[in-house]
């Protein structure tokens, strides 16, 4: 786990790690969450599940908390554009963050954020307002 404080931020930082979406994540997500939407829940096999979106970005958390900033982040804000479907297949997920801004006067900084497939495909991006302690 990082332990980047605030006065270590700087802009152009940047985090990566890869993530892996399984079947029991997903029944996980899917009885914590309640959702039995049939995009992510085909029982018949026809065609293969849709991951659930909010699983794949609920890497975001792990993103901050652990990597960027890591030990001293308490995320504020989240804008998360999906750009496709991501499918068990395009495992491993690589979530990259990158520091563009930081706000001096409320201890916060922004990350620009991507998911990517095994291909390479941009699945998700957004922006993260982070806020970041010294202890």
């Amino acid at each position: 786990m990082n332990e980047y404080k605030f006065k270590d931020i700087k802009i152009g930082m940047e985090e990566s790690f890869e993530a892996c979406i399984t079947e029991e994540k997903m029944k996980a997500f899917r009885e914590i969450t309640g959702d039995i939407n049939p995009r992510h829940n085909r029982e018949n096999n026809e065609k293969e599940n849709v991951v659930f979106g909010m699983l794949t970005t609920s890497f975001l958390s792990t993103l901050a908390g652990v990597y960027l900033p890591g030990k001293y982040s308490l995320i504020h804000s989240v804008e998360i554009l999906f750009k496709k479907p991501v499918y068990i297949k395009d495992n491993p997920l690589t979530i990259t963050g990158k520091v563009i801004d930081i706000n001096d006067q409320f201890k916060q900084i922004t990350i620009q954020f991507d998911i990517r497939n095994c291909k390479n495909e941009k699945v998700s991006r957004g922006i993260m307002k982070v806020g970041v302690t010294d202890e």
